[in-house]
């Protein structure tokens, strides 16, 4: 897919910092990019530290007390007296103006700078790129968005790399909701300071964040609900070892009647919705799981718990939580139902919470469910999960550890384990050398060569070792066992180009709003920089 349309950028926040490390897994199965902006065009470059959030707000050149014009610096005109050059008279004019600026008098400063325009040279770029850029910090003073934007504009025809005229439009265009040119203006300004100024970066953050729940918002209301492909959709259940509905049918439950030609379920014993969605599972036959499920629900038959738990599973893997909320609360407040359904609901739920960024609803439920089941391997699992979101590592281990005593063959749960312990190596809170840690992932995805996740965690740490190409090694090891896994393309290397590809991939493949918005995100910041390298001639950078 080309790079289309601009869409917006964030990705994580800028080296050690929660954001960078924000990676939950999307209905428990693939990974949703935390929220935080750190360009693309930096994310694998080596770490450093952001000047502080200073502030741009003061005209550049230094006050003196010469009159606004025609005075060269306060030196008086006549016998005795060199006459001034029209440059020279235009500094004075800038440097008076720069007087009244710093006493707050932003008109009377407005009026010099003007009278210092007149007055330059129109040879003279940089000197008249500096006028208008004062002349705009004066309008913005008296919050003229429109003559800010104007004026900086003059300044950057005029100097193209002025940073702080750039930075200054960018503000402007923020303050005009022109969030497109805002987010080319700042992008421009995070490249040319190399990322090194925090102040450019939250702005950066900010409309990115805006663009992409407006996108987001419009794109997801408008889309049909996609069910994901039959391995996607194995690789989900699989994350979870004591799910009821995911289990086989049992002997005796189905008929020994072959199917007919068409491929349609045989007919099984009961009369039963449910049990006639669970052979459609089996079958693969998933978009008949939903409406044979209600039908079991409306008939209140034997399987309603069971029903409306499949249900609403179905309805997270299409991306529609707001269906599958009442049908999961519902199981969990049936307190004659199986624990086993009723942790698995909470599970589903504490996960659905977590993805919508809900970290205390989710918590409530992944401990209510270790409370009614505490032999339930998942629920320990996909805590552990929650709990390296919050960057809560040694609680995570322990959550992981104890999935792993319940569940020794659990491939998920020794993955997100040994990431854990990498991350713990890696901020230096344990003494776990990094070395270690790595040769962990290595260990996980020998003894389980079919586990995506152990591919796609292991890559991660490998980029953040700047090992890229064995990370990309691994990357499309994940994508070849989880083609539509929308993680996978979002954290792949890759030129920039290649990147919007991706995320363009992804946003179609995206399970809910949020996760979509963040989406947008990255492929416009990816976009963005694109069109900034070919603007100002720099070399477009690789991720």
């Amino acid at each position: 897919m080309a790079a289309s349309k601009p869409v917006e950028a964030a990705g994580g926040g800028g080296g050690a910092g929660l954001s960078r490390w924000q990676l939950a897994l999307v209905l428990g199965a693939p990974i949703l990019l935390g929220a935080g902006a750190l360009y693309l065009w930096g994310r694998r470059a080596a770490r450093r530290g952001s000047k502080g959030a200073s502030e741009r707000k003061t005209p550049e050149g230094r006050a003196s007390p010469g009159p606004c014009g025609g005075g060269g610096g306060g030196q008086p005109d006549g016998p005795g007296h060199e006459e001034t050059s029209p440059l020279d008279r235009a500094q004075a004019a800038k440097n008076k103006g720069n007087k009244y600026f710093k006493a707050g008098k932003y008109e009377q400063a407005i009026q010099c700078y003007t009278e210092a325009i007149s007055l330059c040279p129109p040879e003279k770029n940089l000197d008249l790129s500096t006028f208008y850029q004062n002349r705009a910090a004066a309008y913005e003073q008296l919050q003229k968005w429109t003559e800010v934007a104007q004026d900086c504009t003059k300044a950057v025809e005029l100097n193209p790399k002025y940073v702080k005229a750039l930075f200054r439009r960018a503000k402007a265009h923020e303050k005009l909701d022109n969030k497109k040119e805002c987010l080319e203006d700042v992008t421009a300004v995070c490249i040319l300071e190399a990322f090194q100024n925090q102040q450019s970066m939250l702005l950066a953050d900010k409309v990115l964040k805006l663009l992409g729940k407006e996108k987001a918002k419009e794109k997801y209301k408008n889309r049909e609900p996609l069910m994901p492909s039959p391995q996607f959709i194995k690789s989900y259940f699989s994350s979870f070892t004591d799910d009821i509905i995911s289990q086989p049918l049992l002997k005796g439950e189905k008929s020994d009647e072959d199917k007919d030609k068409e491929g349609e379920a045989s007919e099984v014993k009961e009369n039963s919705g449910y049990l006639r969605a669970k052979q459609y599972m089996e079958e693969e036959n998933y978009d008949k799981i939903i409406s044979e499920s209600t039908k079991e629900i409306e008939a209140k038959g034997k399987y309603m718990a069971e029903a409306l738990l499949l249900r609403a599973t179905f309805y997270l893997l299409i991306g529609n939580a707001n269906a599958a909320k009442p049908d999961l609360d519902h199981v969990i407040s049936m307190e004659d139902a199986n624990v086993k359904l009723r942790a698995n609901a909470l599970i589903k739920r504490g996960s659905m919470y977590m993805q919508q960024q809900q970290p205390m609803l989710s918590t409530q439920d992944f401990n209510m469910a270790a409370d009614i089941d505490p032999q339930n391997a998942d629920v320990y699992h996909h805590r552990g999960q929650l709990k390296i979101l919050l960057d809560q590592i040694e609680e995570a281990v322990e959550d992981f550890d104890e999935c792993i005593r319940l569940r020794p063959d659990s491939a998920l749960a020794q993955a997100q384990k040994c990431f854990a312990l990498y991350r713990q190596a890696y901020t230096g809170s344990n003494a776990l050398p990094v070395q270690v840690a790595m040769k962990g992932f290595e260990d996980v995805i020998k003894k389980f060569p079919k586990c995506a996740e152990g591919y796609a965690l292991y890559a991660q740490a490998l980029t953040d070792q700047q090992q890229f190409g064995k990370a990309d090694e691994m990357y499309d090891k994940c994508i070849d066992l989880e083609p539509d896994n929308a993680t996978t393309y979002v954290h792949k290397g890759g030129n920039l180009d290649k990147a919007i590809e991706m995320f363009n991939k992804a946003i179609n493949l995206a399970k809910s709003e949020m996760e979509m918005a963040h989406l947008y995100s990255l492929c416009d910041a990816a976009y963005a920089q694109t069109e900034v390298a070919k603007k100002y001639g720099l070399k477009p950078p690789t991720l």
